[in-house]
């Protein structure tokens, strides 16, 4: 099987410390809302699921909850574990967003950071609905690239179009799975809230960046130094002070089940 088309389980392995190093984080105002809208805080239940290496789960444990961060991926798990395995709440879990291994009516929350297009839908609604508490919430968070339309951000988008091993498909299943959260919660009464969302990078942040990417040739495949040579030409294009600017939407869904 080529790296192309890996499980989706798999596929991130060899990119973790990429993805430790240079994924964006999420805003305040993102943690903020979950306080208001869904009780996130001190002591409060939730899972993680697909928390990867933990970017999330860190902010809901600053939050003061206690996270059970779910991963299948061995070496996103481990990395998370590394960071996150001294704090005080925090419980790490092998398992999949179809079978999390949580006991029954356990969590308020299920929060679900860049993930929930990997999962299946209906077994996963089954399982979310499985595990949360009466009246729980489920978040699904997603950092959407803003401003695709002009200047660097166009630019960034032609390169993951020309160079990605499969990112139409990768991105498609993201975009549409908006299409199908009537169904998922069961009722149309889920809101989407948006926040705005950056990362200043250096061209070794861009690097990583790009490369942290699922769709991303890796090292050795034809596209992977043409990407590179690419990137550089872009990033001299638009940068300033050493750095370039990546703008996000950070897209969240929220919602209970019925």
């Amino acid at each position: 099987m080529s790296k192309d088309d890996m499980n989706p389980l798999e596929r991130f392995s060899s990119r973790v410390d990429d993805y430790v190093r240079y994924r964006p984080g999420y805003p305040d105002s993102l943690l903020r809302f979950l306080g208001e809208a869904a009780g996130l805080g001190p002591q409060m239940p939730v899972a993680d699921v697909g928390s990867g290496t933990g970017i999330f789960a860190r902010l809901l444990l600053d939050a003061g909850a206690r996270v059970f961060a779910v991963e299948p991926n061995d070496a996103m798990r481990g990395a998370a574990e590394a960071w996150l395995g001294g704090r005080p709440g925090f419980a790490s879990l092998k398992g999949t967003a179809e079978a999390t291994g949580l006991p029954d009516r356990s969590v308020s929350l299920v929060t679900c950071a860049q993930a929930f297009h990997w999962f299946d839908p209906v077994a996963t609604r089954r399982e979310f609905m499985r595990i949360l508490k009466p009246a729980g919430w489920c978040a699904l968070i997603w950092n959407t690239p803003a401003g695709l339309g002009e200047g660097f951000a166009a630019g960034f988008e032609e390169l993951k179009n020309r160079f990605g091993t499969d990112y139409q498909r990768v991105r498609q299943e993201t975009v549409g799975v908006t299409g199908h959260l009537d169904g998922f919660y069961g009722n149309r009464l889920w809101g989407k809230h948006l926040y705005p969302n950056n990362q200043d990078l250096d061209f070794d942040g861009l690097r990583g960046r790009m490369e942290s990417a699922s769709y991303s040739p890796p090292k050795g495949h034809p596209n992977h130094l043409p990407m590179l040579e690419a990137l550089r030409r872009l990033f001299d294009r638009f940068q300033s002070g050493g750095t370039i600017r990546m703008e996000y939407g950070t897209e969240a869904f929220l919602g209970r089940f019925t």
